[in-house]
């Protein structure tokens, strides 16, 4: 017998927490219950700040990995969710998944995904709105496979005329790639300079236009083997244009 579906948390109701400042968390896999999270502190990644080091810039220009937004938003949070050496238990349950796979099919959350040789090989998703994103979770299978993600999110930010990246909690990780820490105050404040107007294009439009290059070389070139189009997985040339830009303002 299957289990029942966990119940989806209401896709407004997580909207509107979002741009309170507070998330939702869960202490296992299967927990039912919901636990409200509001930080006093917040982490986040100033679009301009995001630090590319020499070793990650080489790897976008060599294009180690195909990059894909949307292409398999699941597969990147089951990914995230899974048990790991210094987490063996996740906060993404069952429940949270189901609701940001909602959240997903209302076009207000998102994924970016790393490929090599036809494989996930990492990635990472959060929600969208406004002219703010809320980076949940990113998972890596292979070195600086979810570092690719962030950069490509970064581009992809910029490009559509966003203005918040926002990291949630601080880790030496993340401190490494720009992140800084300010106070809720001053989070709650930027949110709503955020929400003064929308957004010029969508995170799936603005990826589309930085691999539109390479797309159009692709054309007639059909499915790839993780499934996704041509225009969405050609990201050929790409990787060298976002590793120029980023290093430019970094």
């Amino acid at each position: 017998m299957h289990a029942p579906a966990p119940q989806v948390i209401n896709p407004q109701l997580l909207l509107s927490a979002y741009r309170s400042g507070i998330f939702p968390m869960a202490d296992g896999r299967t927990d039912e219950e919901i636990f409200w999270i509001e930080p006093r502190e917040r982490a986040i990644i100033p679009l301009d700040g995001f630090r590319l080091s020499r070793s990650l810039a080489k790897t976008l220009r060599q294009e180690r990995f195909r990059v894909t937004c949307d292409a398999d938003f699941a597969a990147v949070i089951e990914a995230c969710a899974e048990p790991r050496p210094e987490h063996p238990e996740t906060w993404i349950s069952r429940r949270i998944e189901a609701s940001y796979l909602a959240l997903h099919a209302q076009g207000q959350a998102h994924s970016v995904e790393c490929w090599r040789d036809g494989g996930l090989v990492g990635g990472l998703y959060g929600v969208a709105f406004d002219r703010v994103f809320c980076g949940e979770s990113m998972f890596s299978r292979e070195p600086d496979a979810s570092k690719v993600a962030l950069a490509w999110l970064v581009a992809m930010m910029r490009r559509a005329g966003y203005l918040l990246l926002d990291c949630q909690f601080m880790t030496p990780h993340l401190a490494s790639l720009g992140a800084v820490t300010i106070s809720r105050d001053d989070y709650l404040a930027r949110v709503a300079q955020a929400g003064e107007r929308l957004p010029r294009c969508t995170l799936p439009e603005s990826y589309a236009s930085l691999v539109a290059p390479a797309a159009a070389g692709a054309e007639g070139s059909g499915p790839s083997s993780d499934g996704s189009t041509a225009s969405s997985a050609a990201s050929s040339s790409s990787g060298k244009l976002i590793a120029q830009s980023l290093t430019q303002t970094s």
